[in-house]
């Protein structure tokens, strides 16, 4: 518990982090051009949970759809360990420094789902594992995909990544009066960049909206700064729609039958984007089933966008924890890499597997596939093309 002037010291200490870090996006070059790497490097961290079990899964698949390149020496696996909460917490840190040295010396990351202890914990406040990476690897732009051919749905979504309510989510704090502060943040140069990489891909696309959620009606200062900047950011873009809608409705519309076909690329600030790609990823089979691009200029992290699932690993059934999320997100880190036909060809065995022939089922139980029965079944797929 803070007194105010302990209140006040916080506030300037989290000024004083957010114009550093508007200061080193300003001196930021260009996106990594993979294309002239002499070697890619693409780092592996199991997670916790279930995690080790759907990104083996996905390793292998990864490995063997670049099997020719890994022989030639022009990619390289790492894996990565340390990425566990028991390890988080004994060193006291969302991500340890050794840790965090590995993954800087990668060009992309697959990773799997992290523990972050809620507010029943009696440990270490330790902040989540993936707002502390965003933010160290500046991956500023989560990218989720979400597409139900049959009912009309291709969606995008560009959720802000590094700002809004998740930015300093630990550095929230009760006042000795028993008022509890938590900060949200928006910057211009923020929020330039996510609706720039929106507007981007709905011109490469041929799209012609983009939805820019928030609550700029009740939050003006930072959702309202949002809202306008997308707006300048959309006359640079004529043909593609800026429709300004608010997160609230945005939900309702999605479950609207009929509306929901008119929806194409989605911006959204931090808090927004991950309950409303949640809530779309439904319509695609649950977020067992989508996967979720994590994009920066450096570096980029390809995830499922589900939990760890602790209760599968004490009910022993993690060795049958659906690897598709995850798999999405290998298919996601192919076309970002530019191994954009490998990319297809994973999507499709994933599509025939899942949706189409299913020879096997994924059920979360030994009723079902475990997740390595099911990405040989997916890697024969590709293989019989």
């Amino acid at each position: 518990m803070f007194t105010r002037d302990e209140a006040h010291k916080r506030l300037d200490e989290v000024l004083d982090r957010q114009n550093k870090r508007v200061a080193a996006m300003k001196t930021q070059g260009d996106f990594v051009d993979y294309e002239k790497l002499d070697k890619l490097v693409i780092g592996v961290c199991g997670g916790d949970g279930i995690g080790p079990v759907i990104t083996s899964v996905s390793e292998d698949v990864l490995r063997f759809l670049l099997k020719d390149e890994v022989a030639a020496g022009r990619v390289e696996f790492r894996t990565i360990d340390g990425l566990t909460i028991e390890n988080r917490i004994a060193k006291g840190q969302a991500i340890p420094e050794e840790v965090l040295a590995e993954l800087k010396e990668c060009h992309v990351i697959l990773k799997g789902p992290t523990t972050t202890p809620d507010a029943s914990y009696k440990g270490p406040n330790i902040e989540s594992a993936n707002v502390a990476m965003r933010r160290e690897l500046d991956l500023f732009a989560n990218v989720r995909p979400v597409k139900v051919p049959e009912q009309g749905i291709d969606w995008t979504f560009f959720r802000e990544n590094t700002e809004g309510s998740y930015a300093v989510g630990s550095l929230g704090f009760e006042v000795e009066d028993g008022v509890s502060l938590d900060f949200t943040i928006t910057t211009t140069e923020g929020t330039r960049r996510i609706a720039t990489l929106a507007f981007e891909h709905a011109k490469k696309h041929g799209k012609t909206k983009v939805a820019v959620v928030t609550k700029a009606n009740v939050i003006k200062a930072t959702d309202g700064k949002f809202l306008r900047i997308c707006n300048e950011i959309a006359e640079n873009y004529p043909g593609i729609a800026a429709e300004s809608w608010y997160a609230d409705i945005t939900t309702a519309k999605l479950v609207d039958e009929k509306r929901r076909r008119e929806f194409q690329v989605f911006v959204l600030p931090n808090l927004y984007g991950d309950i409303i790609t949640d809530e779309a990823a439904e319509f695609q089979g649950g977020v067992g089933t989508a996967g979720s691009a994590n994009i920066g200029k450096r570096y980029a992290m390809f995830e499922a966008i589900h939990g760890s699932a602790p209760r599968m690993v004490a009910e022993g059934r993690g060795a049958y924890a659906d690897p598709c999320s995850m798999l999405r997100a290998t298919a996601l880190l192919l076309g970002h890499i530019g191994r954009t036909d490998l990319a297809a060809r994973l999507e499709k065995a994933l599509d025939t597997c899942m949706f189409t022939e299913k020879k096997l089922v994924i059920t979360g139980r030994d009723t079902g596939a475990t997740s390595a029965e099911f990405g040989r079944y997916v890697m024969e797929t590709i293989e019989n093309g």
